[in-house]
């Protein structure tokens, strides 16, 4: 406890630091409007249904538990590891941030509707995420990917990362939450989506990987 309270200490006391950080909350926040906003078009555009290579060949198995639940249980996960780890929190906000609005841009040009023989889902408490009619690109299967490369050089949270993705890609195929599209296109999306933010917040990933050093952050 007394490491974790001197790691906060060290980091919100400097100015840098403390600006990025606050940037990148706010950020976060203006994106979940933004993804709620293409929610709200997608879902009234939402157009007809298609036909797709897997959901036609795989039995449809209910998967609400991880696509809602787990989703949520996901997210609590990232707060704590920020939390825990505080000099990653503006690189990872940003970059989750920054993944979110990119997906709503694309939710906002496809109208494809849901699989018709979808999984029903209690969308209210993921409304700022989800609401069925998002379909391109699936977040569940590209945010943990995108996350296994942020957090690359550290093993345990890479394979974390890496099943969760594949795990959620399982279940949005078996509940026929996504066509095999938005599942696939995630992987090279998030990859990216990944790199496009190693450009834009280049400062924040050296203080992500090496701290408030000195030397790192000129």
């Amino acid at each position: 406890m007394k490491t974790l309270i001197a790691k906060h200490g060290t980091l919100w006391s400097d100015k840098f630091f403390v600006i990025s950080a606050i940037a990148s909350l706010l950020f976060f926040v203006g994106s979940l409007f933004v993804n709620y906003s293409a929610i709200l078009y997608s879902t009234a555009k939402a157009g007809n249904a298609t036909t797709d290579i897997l959901l036609q060949n795989l039995p449809l198995i209910n998967t609400d538990i991880i696509f809602s639940e787990g989703a949520m249980l996901f997210a609590i996960f990232i707060a704590v590891l920020l939390i825990l780890e505080p000099k990653t929190i503006p690189f990872t906000l940003k970059s989750i941030a920054l993944f979110i609005i990119i997906r709503a841009i694309f939710v906002s040009m496809t109208h494809l509707a849901p699989p018709p023989d979808s999984i029903s889902s209690d969308f209210s408490n993921m409304r700022y995420f989800s609401a069925g009619a998002d379909l391109f690109f699936s977040g569940h299967t590209g945010l943990p990917f995108m996350l296994a490369l942020v957090f690359w050089e550290n093993k345990p949270l890479r394979i974390f990362f890496f099943i969760s993705s594949f795990v959620a890609a399982t279940a949005v195929i078996l509940g026929h939450y996504h066509y095999t599209i938005d599942v696939f296109s995630a992987f090279f999306i998030a990859y990216g989506i990944y790199h496009i933010s190693l450009k834009f917040f280049a400062k924040d990933y050296k203080i992500f990987k090496h701290g408030l050093e000195t030397s790192a952050i000129i």
